[in-house]
């Protein structure tokens, strides 16, 4: 019975991944209501930042800020990947950075360079690995991400582009559909989209007193409007990550009880083979006397 305590062996080891994978599961489920709070707590914020910024450069045609124009001078261009900081998420950010490499290619075939921010440590060491020049980074953001943590290697590309380094910011995350489903998306940051900034047609147009002036008001006020862009790219990542988690472990729980259900099938089997050579070699003896 050598072959079938092999067997055995073989399912008590897929029983505890299974037990692993369903608690996996249901920490997933727990934490992806609490992402998809997150997320939805954003938008809000998100819409009327961007509501304001409209009527603000709408108001003031005079100035314009350099995250509204478009440069081709310095034939680089940013790349902001987000990905998770863990595993076990299905395809989620394998699909992402496949959008990031195609990207890179691409303005390689321009005779363009590229400077990457990474967030989330999948992306970071893909980057490391393929030589893709990373500037700033961040990881371990945790299941609550905070602004704070963003902005610092966030603004190295800001920067960069406000003083004519970078011709384009684009950003790379996966947007949170519904449980089941999660899509990558690649939008540009910089400069600003006009149907970004766009108000709302049932809207009334407002006249703003500026304090200390129109220019400084502007400024700090689309700096905020970008970070807010970020933040909730971070944010839908975070709730997609929870969603594929949950969906990933879920397949494998069944899988794994498909395994088990056939090595029980191949042990009894096995077990039955066993018993019936013993009584035949018993019969074969017993007629032998």
């Amino acid at each position: 019975m050598a072959a079938g305590k092999e067997i055995r062996g073989k399912i008590k080891s897929v029983e505890n991944t299974k037990k692993i994978t369903k608690a996996m599961e249901m920490v997933a489920a727990s934490k992806m209501r609490k992402a998809q709070e997150r997320m939805f707590a954003a938008r809000p914020y998100s819409d009327k930042i961007r509501n304001i910024t409209a009527n603000l450069s709408q108001a003031n045609p005079e100035y314009t800020h350099p995250f509204l124009v478009k440069s081709d001078m310095s034939k680089t261009v940013g790349l902001i990947v987000v990905t998770t900081d863990k595993g076990l998420c299905g395809g989620m950010n394998t699909n992402s950075l496949r959008n990031v490499t195609n990207k890179l290619r691409e303005l390689e075939s321009q005779g363009k360079k590229a400077e990457i921010v990474a967030i989330g440590n999948k992306g970071f060491s893909f980057m490391n690995r393929i030589g893709a020049k990373v500037v700033s980074h961040v990881t371990q953001l945790g299941d609550a991400p905070h602004l704070e943590k963003l902005i610092g290697p966030v603004k190295v590309m800001l920067d960069a582009y406000q003083d004519g380094k970078l011709d384009a910011v684009h950003i790379v995350y996966t947007k949170f559909i519904n449980t089941m489903k999660q899509e990558t998306v690649m939008e540009q940051l910089l400069p600003l989209a006009s149907e970004r900034l766009q108000a709302d047609a049932d809207a009334h147009a407002w006249d703003y007193i500026y304090e200390p002036d129109a220019q400084t008001v502007i400024d700090e006020l689309l700096v905020r409007y970008v970070e807010a862009l970020i933040f909730q790219g971070v944010a839908e990542n975070l709730a997609s990550e929870q969603s594929a988690r949950m969906v990933a472990m879920k397949a494998a729980s069944d899988n794994a009880g498909s395994v088990i259900g056939e090595l029980k099938l191949v042990y009894n089997k096995t077990r039955q083979a066993a018993i019936t050579k013993e009584l035949s070699e018993i019969v074969a003896g017993a007629a032998a006397v």
